[in-house]
């Protein structure tokens, strides 16, 4: 485990606490969840482009022939 020493403005500091105290988890845990939340969401942003990158308009299109056409459930358009 490695040790990391940052500077947050004091706003921030207060907030952090409050926010761990109401989740019963120490500050630590918190920060290491919050880095850890948004290095996933940028680490699958960046395979999302890689994976978009590899596609074409006519694989998609071909992709979207194989789907049946059938109507929606009334349950499913009632929800738009």
């Amino acid at each position: 485990m490695s040790t990391l020493s940052i500077r947050i403005p004091d706003s921030l500091h207060d907030s952090l606490k409050r926010v761990s105290r109401k989740d019963s988890i120490s500050i630590n845990q918190f920060v290491a969840a919050a880095v850890a939340e948004k290095v996933t969401a940028l680490e699958t942003e960046t395979y999302l482009k890689t994976r978009a990158a590899r596609g074409t308009k006519s694989r998609f299109s071909e992709i979207l022939r194989k789907v049946p056409d059938v109507k929606a459930e009334p349950e499913a358009e009632s929800s738009n």
